[in-house]
């Protein structure tokens, strides 16, 4: 056996080096080219819009069949991309949620003193709030504030005034303003009309602020807040014009009434003269059942794809009313958040490289409740904490002018990876970001994982809105903010 001399030993040591450079920068161009070359194109993305918001989901309401068919198309997408699934039994991970069907007749008239009847129409004049209570009246109307009974902190609409047997008018949030340093609670829907009901009252109409430069139309809502559900008072957000009639011959107005007591800081109650007529038919389910869906794309290292990079965007909307007389579309809240989702998706199960971290893909049931299905999903984690090193969450992506990154702040690496990459293709993102989570994310930054948040800015015109349709996104915004999505995940998947 012939021992190599010093100097063929060190030049095989140098070859070896040059070798082993050689295969590095080749896998980082690899890697790179990948990122790069996205095949995500809008008209698929759309094309997953327009069956998610469409009138046979009738608005994605966890409970209702519609979410369900909407959960089971996900599921069956992730069978079809192979991916691994995330729970033992498959895709679904069950929760249990709260559950309000509004059925028909759904019905709101104005009676004036002289009698005559003015009729109104679910979703263009009022809308029903997603957990309101049933009830058929005709009864008197008491404009009662804020809604707010705190003696305690030294304010009390219902203080002075009759309600009993009556239905109340009230703004829709609490006051921004403080009576020295103290602030009001329970502003919540729920809050609002145990507050009434306490009093007496048979039913809340909710208003918006009529003195916003821009007043809120009525939405439709999940939100409620704490307590028992109110099975026997129905629950209204009625427009502005509608309230105008209401103070018909009262000598006064909303607006002068919202401006008196904001000034004053003191209630301004008052009985009005005209009636309304109601009719309100709901079923309520203390818990029915849902899903999030999950899948998982193994990473292609054996070390690293036991580490992980969640992708997040919850399913869910708001639903319809009055048996599908109305119904919430959903499209860019968040049927586009799930169509990236899903777009992103589908272009990794189709890489012969895949990343070497893994990547859960999850579409959250019920955010629109309060972000049920994402805590549910974070405090039942089927992986080690530890071992998840970012997640991504998209909300609300297909509608505006720019893109926003939230979670800079804590997860700079993270943010200023999206950033570099942006600049080198379409430059949309803003230097905008914040701390912590927002939306979906949330549940992941309080649990100590770092989080990323997908959003358009000024992408709220139509938030809640029957107007939230699919003609109203912005297509080339919609697949830039996917495809960057999409590259940020798949570089960080491969650091």
């Amino acid at each position: 056996m012939t021992l190599p001399s010093p100097i063929n030993g060190k030049s095989i040591m140098i070859k070896k080096y040059f070798i082993s450079v050689f295969f590095i920068t080749i896998n980082l161009f690899s890697s790179l080219t990948v990122a790069q070359s996205c095949p995500i194109k809008s008209s698929e993305l759309l094309k997953t819009v327009s069956y998610l918001s469409s009138p046979e989901l009738q608005g994605r309401m966890p409970g209702h069949v519609g979410y369900e068919t909407a959960s089971n198309f996900i599921a069956d997408e992730f069978e079809k991309m192979n991916l691994k699934t995330y729970m033992k039994d498959g895709y679904k991970q069950k929760l249990f949620v709260e559950y309000n069907e509004i059925k028909r007749p759904a019905v709101f008239n104005i009676i004036t003193r002289e009698g005559s009847r003015t009729e109104y129409k679910l979703g263009d004049d009022f809308v029903l709030r997603g957990f309101t209570g049933s009830g058929k009246f005709k009864a008197d109307v008491v404009f009662a504030g804020y809604g707010i009974s705190q003696p305690d902190k030294g304010y009390d609409d219902y203080a002075g005034i009759d309600v009993k047997g009556k239905v109340v008018l009230v703004f829709k949030y609490n006051p921004s303003w403080k009576i020295g340093e103290v602030s009001f609670d329970n502003g919540n829907p729920r809050e609002k009309t145990q507050v009434a009901k306490d009093h007496g009252a048979i039913g809340v109409l909710m208003v918006s602020f009529p003195n916003d430069k821009n007043p809120q139309a009525p939405i439709g809502s999940l939100i409620n807040g704490k307590g028992e559900q109110l099975l026997d008072m129905p629950q209204i957000h009625i427009d502005l014009p509608l309230a105008d009639n209401l103070f018909e011959g009262s000598g006064t107005t909303l607006k002068m009434m919202q401006s008196a007591i904001d000034t004053e800081k003191r209630p301004h109650s008052l009985a009005l003269l005209n009636k309304v007529e109601v009719e309100v038919k709901a079923e309520y389910k203390k818990e029915a059942e849902t899903w999030n869906i999950a899948g998982i794309i193994e990473g292609s290292d054996p070390v690293l794809k036991n580490e992980y990079i969640i992708l997040g965007a919850h399913l869910d909307h708001v639903g319809g009313q009055g048996d599908g007389e109305i119904y919430f579309p959903g499209a860019n809240d968040n049927a586009s958040g799930s169509a990236a989702v899903l777009g992103i998706a589908r272009t990794l199960s189709k890489l012969e490289n895949k990343p070497k971290r893994s990547i859960i893909i999850v579409l959250f049931a019920s955010e629109e409740l309060g972000l049920n299905g994402s805590t549910f999903f974070a405090n039942n984690l089927n992986i080690p904490k530890e071992n998840i090193k970012s997640m991504f969450n998209m909300d609300c992506v297909g509608y505006g002018d720019s893109i926003q990154v939230g979670g800079g702040i804590d997860n700079k690496e993270m943010w200023d990876l999206a950033k570099s990459i942006d600049d080198k293709n379409d430059r949309l993102m803003t230097s905008n970001t914040w701390k912590g989570g927002g939306a979906d994310a949330e549940p992941f930054y309080r649990n100590g994982i770092k989080t990323l948040y997908f959003v358009t800015t000024n992408s709220y015109a139509h938030l809640h809105k029957l107007s939230d349709k699919v003609e109203t996104l912005n297509p080339k915004l919609f697949e830039a903010i996917t495809r960057l999505t999409y590259r940020t995940l798949y570089e960080a998947a491969n650091i």
